[in-house]
């Protein structure tokens, strides 16, 4: 990981949170934790403060330079009279004790903790994302961090996509296999034990069948059929380091229409052009105009439809780290410039009511010249 930078002598950054939904606290001490407890950064020292439970397993975990004891503090606290001892008067007391008056927190920062610390004389200021702007670019042992959970994904989706390849079609068009209906739950649960086997967990994974698929983060439920488009999309979490990956392929069983065949060149030549195109110095914003571009020449039409959003109508792309979304953007409503570093998706898809869905989504890193993609997985339309 790169060094953290500090902010000015006279200022700490404070983050109170659960390190395992916090991905700025988990990257500033590599430690996980279900609970919240306190961090601060000042003059480049690291230091936590955590509960008895927690303290003996930070000091052989957590990468950080000072491991304090919440008890402790508080105990301190009541012995000089203290009467309200909350976890305000141990940050203002510990932070006191260096001389720090000024305090930068998160976005995200309790609301309720934050007027309490003012309350305590500390000066609070929220720093705008990113909190951390190290986050953005991935060191060497991030990307491969990264790269193992993209290949997790892909053994997962190889699974998916045998179950729905080793089935056949019955009565009304449903899918049949071992002489019952597959499921978008049946695949979707063979997806996580393959994942959970290999260290991975992934929550919210989408099989979507159909029209299913014409809701992009429609994750999927009931039987799936033949000769309709099936999304699946799989986005696992490293259960001992906290970083993602992220892939989408979208599959038929048996023929697909000559609808979904044109949808399906139309993304994989929209991807093409993207992954062509991307480049350190490149603005998120000109990749997704001409994805859109390239749609429009393809004749699938974006806009409202039959009372709903039709054609390709979300981003083109997103960065991905210890969050499945984070900074860089590739869309119209960023101003984002990829750097070299930035992991990213590219993502295309289109979404018709009478058609159902498709997307292609691969995970690259960006570098001066071009990209290095993560992603081996092929890309097959009928299976």
């Amino acid at each position: 990981m790169s060094p953290i930078t500090a902010p000015t002598r006279q200022t700490a950054r404070l983050i109170v949170a659960a390190s395992e939904s916090d991905a700025n606290l988990l990257y500033a001490t590599r430690f996980f934790a279900p609970d919240p407890f306190i961090f601060f950064l000042h003059r480049r020292k690291k230091t936590v403060i955590l509960s008895d439970l927690e303290i003996d397993r930070a000091r052989r975990q957590a990468e950080v330079d000072e491991v304090l004891s919440l008890s402790q503090v508080e105990k301190i606290l009541k012995q000089s009279g203290r009467k309200q001892v909350d976890q305000a008067a141990v940050i203002r007391a510990v932070l006191g004790s260096r001389g720090i008056r000024t305090v930068e927190v998160p976005y995200r920062f309790p609301a309720g903790l934050l007027k309490r610390l003012q309350q305590t004389g500390l000066h609070v200021s929220v720093k705008p994302d990113p909190f951390f702007e190290e986050r953005e670019i991935k060191s060497a042992w991030e990307i491969r961090q990264i790269q193992s959970a993209q290949r997790a994904a892909e053994a997962s989706l190889a699974v998916a996509i045998d179950l729905i390849r080793r089935s056949r079609k019955g009565p009304g068009g449903y899918l049949l296999l071992r002489g019952s209906r597959l499921t978008s739950e049946r695949v979707r649960q063979q997806i996580a034990v393959t994942l959970l086997q290999l260290g991975y967990t992934a929550d919210h994974t989408i099989v979507a069948g159909g029209k299913q698929g014409c809701d992009p983060h429609e994750e999927g439920s009931g039987p799936l059929r033949a000769n309709q488009p099936i999304i699946i999309d799989i986005f696992p979490r490293s259960l001992s380091t906290g970083y993602w990956g992220d892939i989408t392929r979208t599959v038929v069983r048996g023929q697909a229409s000559e609808r979904t065949k044109a949808a399906f060149q139309a993304v994989l030549a929209a991807q093409r052009m993207a992954l062509k195109n991307l480049r350190a110095g490149i603005a998120g914003a000109t990749i997704h105009r001409a994805v859109q571009d390239s749609f429009q020449q393809a004749r699938f039409v974006t806009g409202e439809q039959s009372g709903r959003m039709q054609g390709f109508f979300h981003g083109t792309g997103h960065g991905v780290g210890l969050e499945i979304h984070e900074r860089p953007r590739i869309g119209s409503r960023t101003e984002d410039l990829l750097r070299t570093g930035h992991v990213v998706t590219v993502e295309p898809g289109l979404y018709y009511a009478g058609m159902g869905g498709v997307r292609l989504e691969d995970l690259v890193v960006v570098t001066a010249s071009g990209i290095r993609n993560l992603t081996q997985f092929p890309k097959i339309l009928e299976v």
